[in-house]
């Protein structure tokens, strides 16, 4: 006599019937199109998940870290900045600011929807843009900073090439090719002045005390040094750092435990969340 499967829960037959993946657009302030996909769990709670340069939502660990949050029953959205991926608008060099502030709309998208947004989830210039949305709205309690650049003056001279700052200001650009030859992008004067005129730093000491903030980092990132990681370390109030060993800067061989910090620090605050909520309603 075979065995029998065990009956799935009525938790599990939920889950099951409730998770679904779906394309989002918002519009950001600027008027342009922002495309994402919502991992729609049912549940109240959304964590937004940002990319990095010249990225999309459709790359590592962005997509990793979605899919995790989801089978924990956590809705999670991740979308593409103004001028990458499926997103309106033209690509441009800096623009941390400008990306903060499309995170600005969809975080007021969502809220508008009735989810709280517990959390903010950003890779490499992404790590940047929720450091920098925490200090200007204070509005997010928990952010993860996935190899963020602390020092925004490095970094530059690999893609621009030498003499970056005398060329640029002569031609009023730089047109960026790849290891063949063929363009990428052209980086403005202006696009170059809004990254090297952002202030980490300020951002960091910025940063509300009762936000609580985790920086993780590759012991073997080649793009954005590890040295980086101990910086936020030394800025921002309430701040934890975690260095995966091995790890490179997209964690290639390391996402099962990215994704296994990642959760541990969130599924935390929503706890806490959870717990004040409870005790608050019992007043």
């Amino acid at each position: 006599m075979s065995a029998s499967r065990p009956s799935p829960t009525s938790k599990e037959r939920t889950q099951h019937s409730v998770n679904q993946q779906r394309r989002i657009v918002i519009q950001n302030k600027h008027g342009e199109k922002l495309v994402g996909i919502l991992h729609d769990t049912g549940s109240k709670e959304l964590v937004i998940i940002c990319h990095g340069l010249q990225s999309s939502k459709e790359r590592i660990p962005v997509v990793t870290l979605a899919a995790a949050l989801e089978k924990e029953g956590i809705s999670a959205f991740r979308f593409d900045f103004a001028g990458n991926g499926e997103s309106e608008g033209s690509f441009r060099y800096g623009n941390y600011r400008r990306e903060a502030d499309d995170l600005r709309a969809v975080v007021e998208h969502f809220r508008g929807e009735s989810l709280a947004i517990p959390a903010i989830v950003g890779h490499s210039k992404g790590g940047n843009v929720v450091v920098l949305y925490a200090s200007k709205y204070k509005d997010i309690h928990a952010v993860v900073n996935i190899s963020g650049r602390f020092d925004l003056t490095r970094g530059i001279e690999g893609r621009l090439g030498k003499d970056f700052l005398r060329r640029i200001k002569q031609d009023g650009f730089i047109d960026v090719k790849n290891k063949r030859g063929k363009f990428e992008y052209r980086v403005s004067e202006e696009s170059l002045m809004d990254r090297l005129t952002t202030d980490t730093r300020e951002a960091c000491l910025s940063v509300d005390q009762n936000c609580r903030v985790l920086t993780i980092h590759g012991s073997m990132d080649k793009v954005v040094p590890v040295e980086d990681a101990f910086e936020f370390n030394k800025f921002i109030p309430n701040h934890k750092l975690y260095v995966i060993d091995g790890a490179n800067h997209y964690y290639t061989s390391h996402l099962e435990e990215l994704a296994s910090i990642v959760l541990d620090f969130i599924k935390k605050d929503l706890r806490q969340g959870r717990d004040s909520s409870s005790f608050h309603s019992r007043l």
